[in-house]
C-alpha cells in the first residue's frame, strides 16, 4: 500500500473508530459499490451537459450512505464540480416557519467547496476566480492592457452578458444586480462592500429593509424560496467555469422524527418540488442526492411515501423487487458488503494503522478471515451487521494488539468471544431436578404462611422454574 500522510491516516483511523465519515484519506479504505458509484458519475456526466439529477440513497444506519455521498463528493470535485452539502437535524429542515429552512441554506452555501478548497468556505474564492477568470479571457482575446479603460470596458460587457442571462430565472434579476455590485467592489478594492454581498449570498441578512439599507436591494433568502437560489448558484456557477453544482443532503430521517404531520408534508412537498424541477428539466447544471434509512424513506405513515405523489413517483416497479436491482432508478438501496470486500477493507485499514503508529502488521491473511468468521457468526449478523460495527470493532482489535504486544492474536479474539458467550448464557444456571414440585413446594410455602400464623391475607404467589 503507498505510503498514507500521517495526518489523513490519524484522521481516517480515528474518525471510523467514532463511527463518523472522514471527509479526507476517502481513496485509501473505499472498497466495493462500484456498480452504485459508477450510476451517480453517469448522473455527474448528465449535469455537465446541463441537465440535472436526483437521486435517493437508503440504507441502514452505519451500512456506508454517509461514505459513499462522501465518495461522490471527492469525486465530483476532482471533475471540476462545485459541491454543497449538510446534514438535516432539528434545526435543519427543507421547509420550516422558524427558520428552518433558511438554516439548511446556511449550511449549505457555508460547506460550499471546490477542488482548492476541499474543506468548505469556498464562495468567495468562486466569486474571485470568477472575475479574475474573464480579466483572463478579455487580455488574451482583445489584447488591451490590464487597468485601462478600455480592456474596463470590455470586462464589465462581459460580466453583462453572463449574469444577463439570469434575468429570466426566478430571483435572476436581484442575484445578477449582487455580482454585479461584487464585481464593482472587486475593481475598486472595497472589502466592505464585497463583504456585504457575501453576507447575502450566505443568507445572513435578517429582513429586507437591512439589505435594502446596505445594498440597494429588496430581497433576502428566505424559508420559502432558498432552493431557487440554489437553480440560480449552479447556472452561475456553470458561466464562471467549473462543471456544475451538486448538493448533497444527508440524515433524512430528522424530517421522519417531525411529529407535526402538517410540518412533515411541507417537507416532503419541497422534495417534490427539486424532484419535478430537476426531472422536468427546470433545473440546469444541478445534482441532488439525499440520503435516508429504510423507515425514512417507505413508511407509508411517516416517511417520504407517507406523501402520495413522492411515493407514486419513487416506489419500485415489478421488475426491480426480485435479484435483479434497477441502479437507474431515483431511489438506490444500497446492498451489504461481501465478505470478501469486508476482507480487502481490513487489510487497507491495518496497513493504515500500521503507518499511523509505526509497527509491522500482525495479521495475516489467516486472522483477518478468523476475524470476519467471529464477526458474521454472531445471531442475526446476517441482518443487522453493518460495515460500522465491524470496522469499528476491527480497529480496537488493533488497538488492543499494538497497546499489548507480547499478547498473541489468538488470545484477544478468543477473549472477545468468551465475554460475548458469557454475556449470552449464564455462568451457573440453576436447574431443579422436579420444577413441577418445586414450583408447587413455593407456592404453597407462600400462600399458607401468612394464613397460617393468622396474619392478613397476602396474594402473592412465587414460581421458581
Amino acid at each position: 500500500m503507498a505510503k498514507v500522510p500521517k495526518r489523513i491516516a490519524s484522521t481516517v483511523i480515528n474518525s471510523l473508530k467514532g463511527g463518523v465519515v472522514p471527509r479526507v484519506g476517502l481513496p485509501y479504505v473505499t472498497v466495493g459499490r462500484e456498480h452504485e458509484i459508477e450510476a451517480l458519475l453517469h448522473d455527474v456526466d448528465i449535469i455537465r451537459e446541463g441537465g440535472a439529477s436526483f437521486r435517493f440513497i437508503v440504507g441502514k444506519y452505519g451500512s456506508g450512505k454517509s461514505f459513499l455521498l462522501q465518495t461522490i463528493r471527492n469525486y465530483a470535485m476532482d471533475l471540476g464540480f462545485v459541491v454543497m452539502d449538510a446534514d438535516l437535524s432539528p434545526e435543519r429542515r427543507l421547509q420550516g416557519t422558524h427558520g428552518q429552512g433558511l438554516a439548511t441554506y446556511k449550511e449549505l452555501v457555508r460547506n460550499m467547496a471546490t477542488k482548492t478548497r476541499p474543506e468548505g468556505g469556498a464562495l468567495t474564492l468562486i466569486l474571485d476566480r470568477w472575475i479574475s477568470g474573464v480579466q483572463s479571457q478579455v487580455a488574451a482575446a482583445s489584447g488591451l492592457e490590464p487597468g485601462t479603460p478600455a480592456f474596463e470596458q470590455q470586462v464589465e460587457a462581459r460580466i453583462q452578458e453572463v449574469i444577463g442571462q439570469m434575468g429570466e430565472m426566478v430571483h435572476g434579476f436581484d442575484f445578477a444586480r449582487l455580482l454585479q455590485i461584487y464585481y464593482r467592489s472587486y475593481i475598486d478594492g472595497d472589502d466592505e462592500a464585497k463583504g456585504r454581498v457575501v453576507k447575502w449570498f450566505r443568507g445572513e441578512y435578517a429582513n429586507k429593509t437591512e439589505a435594502r439599507r446596505e445594498l440597494g436591494v429588496g430581497i433576502v433568502v428566505g424559508d420559502d424560496d432558498w432552493y431557487e437560489y440554489i437553480k440560480l448558484f449552479a447556472f452561475f456557477l456553470k458561466q464562471a467555469g467549473y462543471a456544475g453544482l451538486l448538493m448533497l443532503v444527508d440524515e433524512l430521517v430528522n424530517i421522519y422524527k417531525v411529529p407535526n404531520a402538517i410540518t412533515r408534508q411541507y417537507n416532503y412537498e419541497k422534495i417534490l418540488t427539486m424532484y419535478n424541477d430537476t426531472l422536468q428539466g427546470k433545473a440546469r447544471y444541478l445534482g441532488i442526492i439525499m440520503c435516508g434509512t429504510p423507515q425514512a424513506i417507505e413508511d407509508r405513515r411517516r416517511g417520504v411515501y407517507s406523501y402520495e405523489a413522492l411515493r407514486s413517483r419513487l416506489t419500485e416497479g415489478r421488475f426491480g423487487a426480485g435479484e435483479y436491482k434497477d441502479l437507474m432508478a431515483p431511489v438506490i438501496h444500497l446492498q451489504p458488503l461481501t465478505y470478501e470486500e469486508m476482507l480487502v477493507l481490513t487489510e487497507k485499514l491495518q496497513d493504515i494503522h500500521a503507518q499511523l503508529y509505526g509497527y509491522a502488521p500482525r495479521l495475516g491473511e489467516e486472522d483477518l478471515v478468523a476475524f470476519i468468521t467471529a464477526e458474521y457468526s454472531r445471531v442475526g449478523a446476517d441482518i443487522h451487521i453493518t460495515p460500522r460495527e465491524v470496522i469499528r470493532d476491527f480497529i480496537e482489535l488493533l488497538d488492543i494488539l499494538y497497546q499489548n504486544p507480547e499478547a498473541s492474536v489468538a488470545a484477544v479474539m478468543g477473549q472477545a468471544l468468551d465475554g460475548a458467550a458469557q454475556t449470552a448464557v449464564p455462568s451457573n444456571p440453576t436447574i431443579p431436578a422436579n420444577p413441577a414440585a418445586s414450583a408447587s413446594t413455593a407456592v404453597s410455602a407462600t400462600t399458607a404462611s401468612p394464613a397460617a400464623q393468622g396474619g392478613p391475607r397476602q396474594d402473592i404467589f412465587e414460581f421458581t422454574l
